[in-house]
């Protein structure tokens, strides 16, 4: 099957409109807050929710996940048969009484999450129909995300990369933390080609404790070689959040005049008439979209669509409520 999209995904074609970036108003979306991306009208909207896991992860405080670690101050889990050299006082005596039979009581801990935002810092990613690129977008979900963390007392880091790892910060729960987070948002900008795959890799091994991977991303690499590298975290263990975010129109494509269009990781220019490729386009992003909804499905992996013309708060309330009733 001949696709439009060029090989491997990685350069995206992007709407010219004989008007640059930078005059469409890239870094014009400002908000009434010390730091760009921390927007106080979101954070209230968001305040009585929780990034709750509803995998096993590993942490070192008492929060709100679950931790494969058994402890004695914690949630009762189960029962299990007594054997020689248990400590007695987690028998249940009442069990005992009742059936004469020797049981111990065992609990699994409430902690703490660690958690890694990936943050797609690619060239692609600064594309802007509108007054708010893809990386804007994005930078906006990771900064609210980092503030819930962080304020349920989880640790949270962050990672931004393009075809290479650019920003790296360990996770921590500081509440100091999230203002560094929030300046290497304020930092960040759109850099060269995507290479997904190395990247989700090369974190894959440096990554050693499991825990949560949140993907903010367009996804413009091989679906294939990217799902090779989400099954990489899988198979640590990790839980894995892709918020798969694309343009409206690249969406919707609605040009209908002969435009010109930009690589915006190569330069590279092709003048194209809309009309011609419309339908073949749509379909073929469609194809693209479900591709990795379903290859994330079948690895037990969220996958979460995000158009940057939606309302953020909208859709994060969503879906974390969501999140909140399966956890």
């Amino acid at each position: 099957m001949k696709t439009l999209f060029p090989p491997g995904y990685n350069p995206f074609i992007v709407y010219m409109e004989n008007i640059s970036l930078e005059k469409r108003g890239r870094n014009n979306c400002t908000m009434p807050s010390a730091f760009q991306y921390l927007d106080p009208a979101l954070l209230t909207r968001l305040a009585n929710l929780n990034l709750v896991a509803r995998l096993v992860v590993e942490g070192f405080i008492s929060g709100l996940h679950k931790s494969p670690y058994q402890g004695f101050s914690v949630e009762f889990a189960e029962y299990r048969k007594y054997c020689p050299g248990d400590n007695l006082r987690y028998l249940d005596w009442k069990v005992l009484a009742k059936s004469d039979r020797y049981y111990i009581k065992r609990f699994q801990e409430e902690t703490n999450l660690k958690s890694m935002i990936l943050l797609d810092a690619s060239g692609s990613m600064g594309y802007a129909s509108g007054s708010i690129s893809k990386l804007q977008y994005a930078c906006y979900a990771a900064a609210s995300l980092a503030y819930l963390m962080i304020r349920q007392q989880d640790s949270v880091g962050l990672a931004a990369f393009d075809s290479e790892l650019q920003t790296y910060l360990v996770p921590r729960s500081h509440p100091r933390h999230l203002k560094d987070i929030l300046l290497a948002l304020e930092r960040q900008k759109a850099g060269r080609e995507t290479d997904l795959q190395g990247v989700f890799n090369l974190l894959a091994q440096r990554l050693k404790r499991r825990g949560l991977i949140i993907i903010l991303s367009d996804l413009f690499d091989h679906p294939e070689s990217v799902m090779r590298a989400l099954a990489h975290f899988r198979h640590k263990k990790h839980e894995v959040i892709v918020f798969h975010i694309l343009d409206a129109c690249e969406k919707e494509f609605p040009f209908k005049e002969l435009v010109e269009f930009e690589d915006l990781e190569t330069g590279e220019r092709l003048p194209i008439q809309p009309r011609l490729i419309r339908e073949s386009y749509l379909k073929e992003m469609e194809r693209f979209c479900d591709t990795y909804r379903t290859m994330c499905g079948e690895h037990k992996i969220d996958f979460v669509p995000l158009v940057t013309n939606a309302p953020l708060d909208v859709l994060l309330i969503n879906y974390l409520s969501k999140r909140s009733r399966l956890g």
